[in-house]
């Protein structure tokens, strides 16, 4: 058992590379983003440096998890990939783990680049704290890969997976602390930034950082990231189907689960 499933594996991680759409999200977007934002943002402004690493990490999360990992999920259910597995006894599990671990192998190879060069070619700072950073990206990819995996399983087309994964990534990018300071919104809109997996990641960043900025409890956030991700791994396996034609129906509702540990952050955050 043990065998098939590394040899999954590693055909799903081989196919992260060989395949063009997964070869953009995993490596060419994040990379290409990296060098451009980081080349502009850093010439506009000094302080994007101490920032930088943190934030370029944490966009490569974003866009392997929640734009990469649905679209495989769903075309693999639709072409029948899924049933066949079934019939040869592979559990669900681990058909839903597979593509998750070697997501998150593609982004910590992205992300070690980027700590390795990002000193070198944009004068960036390294973490203060480097148990901190890495705590924070662990949480990040955890979180954002269980949102992902349920986009996958509960979309009904690959269109769809498109459309959800850019609910998350969109607003992550403009108010989930990334692109400049989450303490820095206005009131209301630093409020909603709190339903942002990259704004809870940064702050667990920053949490074990003499003099880092908060807009959340430390602790909080690593707890917040870990229900999101539980919850959606969760509800994931629960809502799984194993092709489009035979659908087991459950409510996909239960989806929003995931939502709600940042939710409650937001309401703690009020008090």
């Amino acid at each position: 058992m043990m065998t098939a499933f590394m040899t999954h594996l590693g055909f799903e991680f081989r196919t992260g590379v060989r395949n063009k759409s997964l070869l953009l999200l995993n490596y060419l977007f994040p990379l290409g983003f990296y060098f451009l934002a980081s080349a502009l943002l850093t010439g506009m402004n000094p302080s994007f440096r101490e920032t930088l690493i943190a934030s370029m990490v944490f966009f490569t999360v974003l866009t392997s998890t929640l734009l990469g990992l649905p679209e495989p999920i769903v075309t693999a259910r639709d072409s029948g990939i899924y049933r066949s597995y079934k019939i040869h006894g592979v559990p669900k599990l681990s058909i839903l783990l597979i593509p998750v671990i070697t997501t998150i192998l593609h982004t910590t190879i992205v992300a070690i680049f980027i700590v390795i060069t990002a000193p070198l070619l944009f004068n960036a700072v390294l973490p203060a704290n480097g148990l901190s950073f890495a705590l924070g990206y662990l949480m990040m990819a955890f979180a954002c890969a269980g949102l992902g995996l349920l986009i996958g399983v509960v979309a009904p087309n690959t269109r769809a997976t498109i459309l959800l994964g850019q609910a998350v990534f969109l607003p992550s990018m403009m108010i989930g602390g990334l692109m400049f300071p989450a303490h820095m919104l206005p009131p209301t809109l630093g409020k909603l930034a709190l339903l942002m997996p990259s704004n809870h990641a940064l702050n667990i960043v920053n949490g074990w950082v003499s003099g880092g900025i908060l807009t959340f409890n430390a602790y909080g956030s690593v707890l917040v990231l870990f229900a999101v991700g539980a919850l959606a791994f969760g509800s994931a396996l629960y809502l799984f189907n194993w092709d489009s034609q035979n659908k087991v129906k459950h409510n996909p509702l239960i989806a929003l689960l995931a939502l709600l540990p940042l939710v409650v952050a937001i309401g703690l955050s009020l008090l």
